[in-house]
């Protein structure tokens, strides 16, 4: 979640319940991305969302645009609500996550589970330690982050973080077998550990900078990087300078998405 992000405090003390309390809580929302959630009777959280736009997103509730009977039902067990407003939706969504697996509201069936949402794993039982996307039980011996709303959404973390970390994404066969590097070095995407390009403390140096910034030390990372990518061009190392800085910028798209979670 963002830093400045801004709570509202549930409305106390109104005798409003359901839609009508509903509506009321609209007046005072803004058009920000955020967390809402829906509280029933002693206080018990009955549902945890997040929107782009929380006034449009509660609007709707308020209007009545209900796709089941089970969101009728929530809406009218609704005693009280909370919000909280963050830097972006991609933000939103990982307190949505974190809120969830907290509270584990009663309506929240979708997300109550996450085996079954994708996450990122960095997988450490061989030498090169491979990123990649997994589903299910933590039987792989790695370090994991997540969950993600959907496999879009992990497969387009990897993308970014191959480009900033260079970490290889292929199978321990596919990686045994290589004698030159695959198109994903070609196109700046893998170090190439298989086959050399890369000394293994060197990439192992990658994994703990890519283990860094998932774990939300973005701004150590992005600096350590900034400095050896002034020594190389203050050294005339302009080859080695330039793979750092599209490495930074390539941190730098992911740092304003806040594309993981680092709470899992």
């Amino acid at each position: 979640m963002s830093s400045d992000a801004e709570t509202y405090p549930m409305v106390e003390g109104a005798p409003l319940a359901g839609a009508e309390l509903i509506r009321d809580q609209v007046r005072r929302l803004p058009d920000a991305p955020g967390v809402y959630r829906m509280i029933g009777e002693g206080d018990e959280v009955l549902y945890v969302g997040k929107a782009r736009s929380l006034k449009k997103r509660v609007l709707q509730y308020a209007q009545g645009r209900f796709h089941t009977q089970r969101i009728a039902l929530m809406v009218d067990l609704t005693r009280a609500m909370e919000f909280v407003t963050t830097r972006t939706e991609t933000d939103a969504l990982l307190l949505e996550i974190n809120l969830i697996k907290q509270m584990k509201p009663r309506f929240n069936v979708l997300l109550r589970d996450d085996k079954s949402f994708p996450e990122i794993v960095i997988r450490r039982d061989h030498p090169a330690a491979q990123l990649r996307k997994h589903r299910g039980a933590h039987t792989l011996k790695g370090d994991y982050f997540g969950p993600f709303a959907s496999a879009n959404a992990v497969n387009r973390t990897l993308n970014t973080l191959q480009k900033a970390f260079l970490l290889r994404s292929c199978t321990d066969s596919v990686y045994e077998g290589r004698t030159r590097p695959c198109m994903l070095h070609q196109i700046r995407r893998c170090a190439a550990p298989c086959t050399g390009a890369i000394s293994l403390p060197d990439y192992a140096a990658l994994v703990d900078q890519a283990e860094d910034f998932l774990r939300g030390r973005s701004r150590a990372v992005m600096t350590r990087l900034s400095e050896e990518m002034q020594a190389a061009s203050d050294g005339l190392e302009f080859e080695r300078a330039a793979p750092l800085r599209d490495r930074i910028r390539a941190l730098s798209a992911v740092s304003q998405e806040t594309l993981v979670n680092p709470e899992s």
